[in-house]
């Protein structure tokens, strides 16, 4: 097994993988892009068993600060909104004055707040279940394609941070725990099988 996952490491460009790897890979991949860290956890897990739990705990504090990044982005997506539109409102008045004291917009704080809610950077959708669910939704901030974009869109919505912050580093943890284990207790033959055909093809 110890040669098969060195051999994975090295297609994955990590022949050296430690805690610090673990961390980065984590990080990245619970931002907006394209990675997965399971491969890198699983593979430094399997070649060191008695680092399973400081191995969790470096991957989800990792994931989970890239998680609440997606929450920072979205909840400064927000106030550059916000303020962009109370920008407009005011060019868009004085522009009123000086046109020869036609009626001036006017747009109360509370419409304001009410547009730039509905204008969530998810489906409409995703913003319902937001909007429903809150912070709690984020235990499911692992799943694939929508995990990042609801950790964004609860920035977004000026969600508490505190909660955020509570709910993902659960639902992330939970995750590494339980697939860890499973790749684990897969046989060492079936690992083999399935990645036998890619192997040739990269090795040549």
């Amino acid at each position: 097994m110890e040669s098969f996952i060195t051999w994975l490491l090295g297609v994955l460009a990590l022949p050296g993988i430690g805690l610090p790897a673990i961390f980065l890979v984590s990080f990245l991949s619970a931002t907006l892009l394209p990675m997965g860290s399971e491969p890198a956890l699983f593979g430094y897990v399997s070649l060191n068993p008695h680092m399973f739990w400081p191995a969790i705990v470096v991957a989800s504090v990792g994931n989970t600060a890239g998680g609440m990044l997606d929450w920072w982005m979205g909840f400064a997506a927000r106030r550059a909104f916000v303020r962009l539109k109370a920008r407009r409102r005011a060019h868009a008045r004085a522009a009123a004055l000086n046109g020869g004291g036609g009626v001036v917009p006017t747009v109360s704080d509370g419409d304001e707040s009410q547009r730039a809610q509905g204008k969530a950077p998810m489906s409409e959708r995703y913003h319902r279940w937001m909007r429903r669910f809150g912070p709690p939704l984020l235990l499911l901030s692992w799943l694939p394609v929508v995990g990042d974009p609801l950790c964004t869109l609860a920035g977004w919505l000026r969600l508490s941070w505190r909660a955020c912050l509570f709910y993902i580093a659960i639902g992330k943890t939970l995750r590494y725990i339980a697939i860890t284990y499973l790749m684990l207790r897969v046989p060492e033959s079936f690992w083999q099988g399935i990645f036998a055909p890619f192997k040739h093809l990269l090795v040549g």
